[in-house]
């Protein structure tokens, strides 16, 4: 058995350390911090893809544009530390989600091997 910590939980501890630091308490919010802290990362995301988009050649009439994977590669990180911390703002921990990814997966791999030919909105709810 390896000795290094899981990656996952690793970032969530470091992510939950992070935020308590700028005094963003993910586990002692009522409904209305909830409410506020998912909008301020969903907005922060939204910013964050912008940015990677903005890594890559997307204007087809600027010459002058170069595929950024550096930039790209941050980005993706910067869109990581939010997503945690939006987790933890729904009360979710690295093993949720991780459970979580495990059956979305798996409804996924369904869906595919079915068609997905008509939108199910019950198969998911056992996430």
């Amino acid at each position: 058995m390896s000795s290094s910590p899981d990656q996952l939980r690793e970032l969530f501890r470091m992510q939950k350390a992070l935020n308590e630091r700028i005094g963003v308490l993910t586990d002692q919010m009522d409904e209305a911090e909830k409410t506020k802290w998912v909008l301020n990362y969903c907005r922060a995301m939204t910013q964050e893809l912008a940015e990677l988009t903005d890594s890559v050649p997307w204007k087809w009439w600027a010459k002058y544009q170069k595929f950024d994977e550096q930039n790209a590669r941050v980005e993706v990180v910067d869109l990581l530390h939010f997503l945690i911390s939006l987790a933890q703002v729904l009360g979710m921990s690295a093993d949720d989600v991780f459970q979580a990814y495990l059956k979305k997966n798996e409804v996924n791999f369904k869906r595919q091997e079915s068609g997905y030919a008509e939108k199910d909105h019950s198969d998911s709810k056992h996430i």
